[in-house]
């Protein structure tokens, strides 16, 4: 497979810091400013969007972006619009008919800070955005964008996974219906992050999208473990959310299923398969392989 792909040589860390002021920068662009009609509703969308988050998703499109050489502003708009996607899936995960938590990337949730009926319509506005900032991408591929974004979100993916998740409190699922559950509510816009990254560039390749798809999975899986992981082992502080509160609703986890070491011993396997399915991109896909790592080896 050839490796021509411009690949950036900076470190993680500072490849990290230049992507997110990127990302942070595209999305205060997209967003409205507080002068436009209904200021309550835009400023509960900025409220949501900016200023906080690992932008785990913002960065595999950049990460993916570079197995197919594409340019930092198709990228920045791509990513935008998934971020804009997983804002909304926080708001409305957060309010009181869903997991009802008051303490998001470590401030007061949007219902709580404005109101319910406004995280509802706040949500509904950051979906929309996100198709509208990403149909105005020009590229060939931007049919399969926004399909890509619209099933991840959907009933086949996101809105079906936590549907999956309010259908389980209480009950104690089998492995395979943890892991479905997980991969529509978590991996499926993960993998739609990476897929999205590579289309921004050149033609991706039937080859290079299988080893992207099957990275997609493995890390999609890994992140959820791991979320799971540190729901148990690391205090609200450091999370940025409430601690703990998947036990205290009676929700099917990797650790209620398998326990703490098991739980962790299947995180370092899914980013060996991640990692392993990158190998034939070479160094086109050294930032993914290194998203795996950072993906697994987080602490919050």
């Amino acid at each position: 497979m050839p490796d021509s792909s411009p690949v950036s040589s900076a470190p993680l860390a500072a490849w990290m810091s230049a992507v997110l002021v990127q990302i942070e920068q595209e999305l205060e662009h997209i967003l409205p400013d507080g002068d436009a009609v209904a200021p309550r509703l835009h400023a509960a969308m900025r409220y949501a969007v900016l200023g906080g988050g690992k932008r785990v998703r913002g960065l595999l499109v950049f990460a993916a972006g570079e197995v197919t050489g594409a340019a930092p502003a198709h990228l920045a708009r791509v990513a935008g619009a998934v971020e804009l996607i997983h804002a909304y899936s926080l708001v409305h995960d957060d309010l009181p008919c869903m997991d009802d938590d008051v303490l998001r990337r470590g401030k007061p949730t949007v219902h709580v800070k404005f109101d319910a009926a406004t995280a509802l319509l706040a949500g509904d506005a950051l979906q929309t955005l996100a198709f509208e900032s990403l149909a105005a991408f020009e590229g060939p591929a931007v049919l399969a964008m926004v399909r890509r974004l619209a099933q991840a979100s959907g009933s086949r993916g996101m809105a079906g996974g936590q549907a999956i998740d309010l259908d389980s409190v209480g009950r104690r699922l089998e492995r395979s219906e943890l892991e479905q559950m997980h991969r529509l509510k978590t991996g499926a816009l993960l993998g739609a992050a990476v897929m999205l990254g590579a289309w921004a560039g050149r033609e991706v390749t039937s080859e290079v999208g299988h080893c992207l798809e099957q990275y997609a999975t493995a890390v999609g899986l890994a992140f959820q473990v791991v979320d799971d992981i540190l729901d148990v082992e690391t205090d609200t502080a450091t999370l940025g959310k409430t601690a703990g509160k998947d036990a205290q609703q009676h929700k099917p986890t990797y650790v209620s299923l398998l326990g703490l070491g098991p739980s962790k011993t299947l995180a370092a396997q899914l980013r060996d398969e991640a990692r392993a399915a990158l190998a034939p991109l070479g160094a086109a896909g050294a930032r993914l392989d290194a998203l795996a790592d950072f993906i697994v080896l987080r602490k919050s």
